[in-house]
């Protein structure tokens, strides 16, 4: 029996959801008559190490997969689970994404004091948020918000929240989900408010692209319903150049059977992105349907590039 060693990040998050995997993948064993067993690796990522500042003054692509990936590499480890939107979208050669499981809520979430809606916040009301994405929307949808910025983990993130004087904070959905902690919401972000992050909810299984055993395993995980929608929110962003630390949002969704009829079969992709300026000065949006996930993600972002879009993200990056 081959021993799979899965590397994960040491938060609590990263490791349920490793652990929801492995679980998914024995129950796949068990029913296909494979035989695998799996060990968990926590490996420390540069994004775990550093804390003190927001992500977009950390700089770089990758920060909470690198050192996972050269482990892989190294053939210390075999596979890896990734939130999606943290992955590069583009990977090392030599790796390859090889499944991506059944998509959890993508949507943002509201965890506020005193249970009041965005809309109910009082004015200059602060929310704590880590990220360039929510926070350039928030600007945008209320300018009077005070945005404060929030890094750590899912459980000490909530904390504060207590302990910070903060009135709301937002965090994504599906990892309150995965932890149990649903109950905790205040308000989904609608996208009008907050378009999520490429990949937001999904999972990325990151394996050896010559690991012909293990991505036959992989390949019986991958849910098509959710890797199309995701490719070409990824292809958008490769396109654009761009990673978790700007303010990029994309969701792609399957359109209901009647509108796909309309368009000529079935299969049709809706892509929404966005590109905004740090200060929510000014949000580009543009919203496209299409079969190919990849020509789809490459199209709305050159639409947003003639419009502006790489001018933002370069003064962006600085």
């Amino acid at each position: 029996m081959r021993t799979i060693k899965v590397g994960s990040r040491q938060s609590a998050l990263a490791l349920t959801q490793t652990g929801h995997v492995i679980q998914d993948l024995r129950d796949i064993c068990e029913r296909e008559g494979l035989a695998f067993d799996f060990e968990v690796h926590k490996i420390v990522t540069k994004g775990d190490l550093i804390l003190d500042v927001t992500l977009s003054k950390v700089g770089g692509k990758g920060l909470f997969v690198k050192e996972i990936e050269q482990a892989m590499l190294d053939r210390t480890i075999d596979m890896a689970v990734h939130s999606m939107k943290d992955m590069p979208s583009e990977l090392p050669e030599g790796l390859i994404n090889g499944a991506v499981p059944r998509r959890a809520d993508p949507r943002d979430a509201l965890i506020s004091n005193g249970g009041l809606t965005l809309d109910q916040l009082p004015e200059g009301a602060r929310v704590g948020t880590s990220s360039l994405r929510r926070s350039s929307q928030l600007k945008a949808y209320r300018p009077d918000l005070q945005l404060e910025s929030l890094r750590g983990n899912i459980d000490s993130r909530l904390r504060k929240l207590e302990t910070e004087g903060l009135d709301a904070i937002i965090l994504a959905a599906a990892g309150l989900y995965r932890m149990g902690w649903e109950d905790r919401i205040t308000e989904y972000l609608t996208e009008t408010a907050c378009l999520p992050a490429v990949g937001q909810g999904a999972l990325g299984i990151e394996c050896r692209e010559d690991d012909d055993e293990l991505l036959h395993l992989l390949q019986l995980y991958n849910d098509p319903e959710t890797a199309f929608p995701v490719q070409a929110e990824r292809r958008f962003l490769s396109v654009l150049n761009g990673g978790c630390q700007v303010p990029i949002g994309a969701h792609a969704v399957w359109l209901p059977q009647q509108d796909a009829d309309s368009l000529n079969g079935e299969n049709t992709l809706q892509l929404t992105g966005m590109v905004g300026t740090p200060d929510g000065g000014l949000i580009l949006k543009e919203a496209l349907t299409g079969k190919d996930p990849v020509r789809l993600g490459e199209e709305v972002a050159w639409r947003l590039i003639e419009r502006g879009a790489e001018q933002i993200l370069a003064e962006v990056r600085g």
